[in-house]
Parts: C-alpha cells; sequence; structure tokens
C-alpha cells in the first residue's frame, strides 16, 4: 500500500477508478502478457487505484484458460446483447469473478438489451451502454428506466475518435441529470487534458471527467466545459477537496479502461498527487 499522506479526498477519488484494458489499442498486448500486467499492478503500492480487468466476451474462454494458476480476476465483459448468453455460461462456471457488463448497443434497442439480461440471468450486473456518438433526445432517461448506467468512449486509433470538449460537457450534464452512472474508456491514460504531439490530438484528462462529475449537478453546460477544457492540474486537485462530495462524484463517474496502468500513476506521482516509486 502507498505510505504517502493522501489527502482523504483524493484518495476516494482515485480508488478502484482504472479498469484494465491492456487487450485493446493501443496496448494490445497478448492474453498471457495482459494478465501478467494485471498481476503486477494488483502487487503494486497504487493497487488500490486498479479496477476490473475487462475483456471482449469473445475471449472469455481463452482467459479462462490463461487464469488456471492466478488468483481470481474481477471482470467486465464487453458484450453485445447477443454474447449474453455466452457470458450467463462463463459467470456460471465461476472461474472469475465477472462484475459488470459493458454494452456495445449498435442497433439494439436499450429495451431489448433489458429483456436480453433478464433472460440470461445477467440482470443484477451494473450494465453500461455505449451509444453511437450523435445523442438521441431521451436517451439518458431511456438508461435511468431501465437502471443502466452509460459509457463514453473519449478517443480512438484516429483524431476524429476523441469528442470535442461540448460533447463531453454535455454528456457529463446529461448522465448527471437523468441520474444515469457512467463510466468512460479510450484516451484517457493522463489526468490533465494535453496536447499529444504523436498523435496530433487534445486528449482529455480523468481528473477533468471526475471534476466535472462533481460539478455537474449544480453547473450549466458552459462551467462543465470550462471543466473539460481545462489544462492546469492545479485547479482540478484544488476542486478535490471534500470527500463526501467526491464520494458522490465516483458514484456517478465509476470508472475509466486504460491500456495502461503504470502511465496513470507515473503523472500522478510527477503531479505529486502519489508518493514516488
Amino acid at each position: 500500500m502507498e505510505t504517502f499522506a493522501l489527502a482523504p479526498a483524493l484518495r476516494a477519488a482515485l480508488e478502484r477508478l482504472i479498469d484494465f484494458a491492456g487487450l485493446f489499442p493501443p496496448a494490445e498486448l497478448p492474453m498471457e502478457e495482459a494478465v501478467a500486467s494485471y498481476d503486477r499492478a494488483r502487487a503494486s503500492a497504487p493497487a488500490w487505484m486498479l479496477g476490473r480487468f475487462i475483456v471482449p466476451a469473445a475471449r472469455l474462454v481463452e482467459l479462462r484458460g490463461v487464469l488456471a494458476e492466478h488468483p481470481r480476476f474481477e471482470l467486465s465483459v464487453i458484450a453485445a446483447p447477443g454474447a449474453f448468453d455466452l457470458v450467463a455460461r462463463e459467470r456460471r462456471a465461476n472461474w472469475a469473478t465477472i462484475g459488470a457488463l459493458e454494452v456495445p448497443l449498435g442497433d439494439a434497442s436499450v429495451a431489448a438489451c433489458a429483456d436480453a439480461a433478464e433472460q440470461t440471468g445477467l440482470r443484477d450486473l451494473p450494465i453500461f451502454i455505449e451509444s453511437r456518438r450523435v445523442s438521441q433526445e431521451g436517451q439518458f432517461e431511456v438508461l435511468a428506466a431501465h437502471r443502466f448506467g452509460a459509457k463514453l468512449r473519449c478517443g480512438g486509433t484516429l483524431p476524429e475518435a476523441f469528442p470535442s470538449v461540448s460533447e463531453v460537457a454535455a454528456f457529463i450534464a446529461q448522465t448527471s441529470a437523468a441520474g444515469v452512472a457512467f463510466k468512460a474508456t479510450a484516451g484517457l491514460h493522463h489526468p490533465v487534458r494535453h496536447f499529444n504531439a504523436a498523435a496530433s490530438v487534445t486528449m482529455h484528462g480523468f481528473l477533468n471527467l471526475l471534476v466535472a462529475a462533481l460539478a455537474a449537478p449544480r453547473a450549466d453546460v458552459a462551467a462543465l466545459e470550462r471543466i473539460i477544457a481545462e489544462e492546469d492540474p492545479a485547479a482540478l486537485i484544488s476542486a478535490l477537496d471534500d470527500t463526501a462530495a467526491v464520494r458522490s462524484a465516483r458514484a456517478r463517474f465509476v470508472s475509466y479502461g486504460s491500456c495502461s496502468f503504470d502511465e496513470p500513476v507515473d503523472d500522478l506521482r510527477a503531479l505529486r498527487i502519489l508518493a514516488a516509486g
């Protein structure tokens, strides 16, 4: 465990924030390497920041074979509704803890997803729905009615995959207003919004999203846009000073997926939020 005297609010902000997505771009690790990386992260001092291992439903059987001699993993499984039967079968086998579903909705309806989850016995899991980027009016109210969360994609392999500041702010404002929790993925290796010269794109920061989630219940969209666009670490860190409020924000912003655990940890150490390794 970290021996650094971390402020309680910052501890609450970062606890189990990072789901490990080493199987996905840009890392795209082979299964054995991804499992080894997750094991190393679990044994590290900042392991308290680590959440679930993210795996596509189509690779569950492969993961099962690799995990034969490993401690039990907690998984977040990416599965379209048509793959829920497979997820349910592997869940019954009880070789890992399936703790959440992340659903790329595609052309399916939210109601059809709810029906599939009910029929396969997966309805008790937290389920995060990833819709197409173009926001549909009332979509978050529909998610709330089915007790689903939402998923925000913040980047990808091409610059056009990165949503604008206004898109991210609108997503956070709308999920907050509807009472819908969300998780995020892609392009969030680093804490603070910054320009990445190698990718020729400005990337969002996970602290920006967290502070926006903290402010969302009382802020208008313009204020959230300023938070999402903020590039001063001190301005973001100073906002994370109320432990109870931060815990409420984390109930709204549950976690984000990163193909690296070391990169966000190294950045937090460089910002003197975490102790040097």
